[in-house]
């Protein structure tokens, strides 16, 4: 969730689609992502559309933002028109999502329900801080029809959370996914990051021991970014901290990879490791290319091929729900070519690989020449050389 929104086309003020994208509805999964973007504090590292409550100023707020929420959830339901679409995946983002009360996330979920429907065995995620949570909220999200959780975890070491200005204490990681288990949570997820100014081999080797410990069936692994404009890009710029060494970067994927691997976990995205059958489903449906609608402020969709933003700040977000106004900032119709190149882009992020037919055979034959990828079957797939080179191999495949 990004907080720089890109220009785009026009969006009409009620929100309608054109034709092309609304062929097919209902023959693709469907999945919901719905953006809370509050947050106590915002870390250093933090490139997204969040804010604090000094940061909000007049026209919005924590307590009415359920409502403003279910009014797009409404809204789509509107604009997709009535065909039979029920959700498979709904994702609950932000920000810190457990800033609400579990009532109010439960009450969103009811929303899309009513106006819906969720599919059979539907996966339903919410992200947390572990700091946000106890044994009787996450009864709460479980009572509200949540199945899955993810914690933000980062790291094990405290001098790697302070450094990211995270405000949770490691001790506390283990107890909420203990609590979440015992709140009926069958998957429960662990967000850590790499490559932290300060963070060495041992603190990353403790984090991913201590990640596996607590007991989760899926991590999530992903490597520091220093974003423009965040307070950790203005802490390299000044020389206050090291901007993060790729080879380092490298050598603690490799040692999450084995060390997950060995845990049990296989990797089924660059950056996710599951137990069987712990895969993130919603996830999964971004990275083929399926539908999704994204309500909240900044949030991005996807149908048929027509990809649109809602406007960044909240107060704007709610006045033109409250208006009837569609929240959408503007939109792009993707064309039969770029369409190709982002299916190449999401799919050969995945173990399961990428159609050969999509790509050019000698762009792959020199790939597979230098052991980054290797044909299974019908498809291109990344070795572990070429997941740590992945946007190169990209780049030279489209």
């Amino acid at each position: 969730m990004p907080s720089v929104l890109p220009e785009g086309d026009p969006v009409p003020a009620d929100g309608s689609l054109p034709r092309t994208a609304l062929e097919g509805l209902g023959e693709r999964p469907f999945g919901f992502y719905l953006h809370v973007p509050f947050c106590v504090t915002r870390c250093g590292y933090c490139d997204f559309n969040t804010y604090t409550a000094a940061e909000l100023g007049p026209g919005a707020s924590r307590d009415s933002y359920a409502d403003t929420l279910i009014g797009e959830v409404r809204l789509a339901r509107r604009v997709l028109g009535d065909v039979d679409l029920p959700v498979e995946t709904v994702f609950v983002g932000g920000g810190t999502p457990t800033l609400l009360p579990p009532g109010d996330l439960g009450r969103v979920l009811q929303a899309v329900r009513e106006e819906f429907g969720l599919a059979a065995g539907a996966e339903v995620t919410t992200e947390a801080n572990p700091e946000t949570v106890d044994r009787a909220y996450l009864d709460g999200l479980r009572a509200g029809g949540f199945t899955r959780i993810s914690y933000g975890m980062q790291s094990a070491r405290d001098h790697v959370l302070k450094a990211l200005d995270r405000t949770h204490t490691p001790a506390k990681v283990p107890v909420v996914v203990r609590e979440a288990r015992e709140a009926g949570f069958d998957h429960v997820n662990l967000d850590l990051i790499y490559g932290t100014p300060g963070e060495s081999d041992d603190d990353w080797r403790a984090s991913l021991e201590s990640a596996l410990a607590a007991g989760p069936d899926h991590v999530s692994a992903y490597a520091l970014i220093v974003e423009e404009g965040t307070k950790l890009a203005a802490q390299v710029k000044r020389g206050e901290l090291d901007e993060p060494d790729d080879d380092a970067m490298a050598d603690r994927y490799l040692m999450a990879d084995e060390l997950l691997g060995r845990a049990g976990m296989e990797w089924y995205e660059l950056s996710n490791w599951a137990l069987p059958g712990g895969e993130c489903r919603h996830n999964v449906l971004y990275w083929r290319g399926a539908d999704w609608w994204g309500a909240g402020p900044g949030a991005h969709s996807h149908v048929g091929g027509t990809r649109w933003w809602n406007v960044k700040h909240p107060a704007a977000y709610a006045q033109r729900l409250h208006q009837d106004i569609t929240p959408a900032h503007a939109r792009e119709i993707l064309d039969p070519g770029t369409r190709k190149v982002e299916r190449v882009l999401l799919e050969i992020r995945l173990r399961e690989g990428c159609p050969l037919e999509l790509l050019d055979a000698r762009g792959v034959q020199e790939q597979v020449d230098q052991g980054l990828l290797e044909r299974v079957g019908d498809r291109a797939v990344l070795t572990l050389r070429g997941r740590l080179l992945a946007d190169a191999v990209v780049r030279d495949l489209t």
